[in-house]
């Protein structure tokens, strides 16, 4: 997820789509970096806008309350990474393997590139309630037949493994970033690629 823009100044001339567009992703990043520093049920809208540099009545005019400020920047963050691994997955060339690849490196780049992104949006979503939660599996739901997809699990069998496959790239990916070792997130790729030549005999 991209840092967002800071707006200049003084007197700058953007129209007020821009200046709202400008406090809407400062308020996402700082909800974000606000989860993952105090955890979402200690998070207030009062560390947001602090975070952000807005006032309350700038926050409230685009969140009804905290819950909503986080759903948006959990979809915010989450398209970014989709856009990521989709450009891998769906790329025309190449083979299965070699598509995966592309997409686990950007799978893990997103959350390297944002610390903060991957505690809030894999362990903290948990305390975030039912929408959050129902959310992350919309999400599992799509990368699952993305892969399914790129590896050609067309019957019930061979969906179930693309299944298992995401959700033991998603549980130790998770396990990772909940323990601080995000650094250790590379090393995952060639055996979770060894895994999938064994699943899907590919070797």
């Amino acid at each position: 997820m991209a840092e967002p823009r800071q707006l200049p100044r003084g007197r700058h001339g953007l129209s007020r789509e821009e200046v709202l567009a400008s406090q809407r992703g400062r308020m996402l990043a700082a909800m974000a970096d606000a989860v993952a520093e105090h955890g979402y049920a200690r998070t207030t809208v009062a560390h947001v806008i602090k975070g952000a540099r807005v006032s309350r009545e700038t926050f409230y005019e685009q969140f009804a309350d905290k819950e909503a400020c986080f759903l948006a920047a959990y979809d915010h963050g989450v398209q970014h990474m989709q856009t990521r691994m989709r450009e891998g997955l769906e790329e025309a060339s190449g083979p299965p393997q070699e598509r995966l690849r592309r997409a686990l490196d950007a799978y893990f780049a997103a959350f390297l590139d944002r610390p903060s992104f991957a505690r809030t949006f894999l362990v903290e979503v948990y305390a975030a309630g039912p929408a959050a939660l129902e959310r992350r599996a919309e999400l599992q739901a799509t990368f699952v037949e993305l892969v399914a997809h790129v590896l050609g699990a067309r019957d019930a069998d061979a969906r179930f493994r693309a299944e298992a496959l995401v959700a033991a790239v998603s549980s130790l990916v998770t396990t990772r970033v909940s323990l601080g070792r995000l650094e250790e997130l590379p090393t995952l790729r060639e055996p979770l690629l060894a895994l999938v030549d064994e699943l899907f005999e590919l070797g």
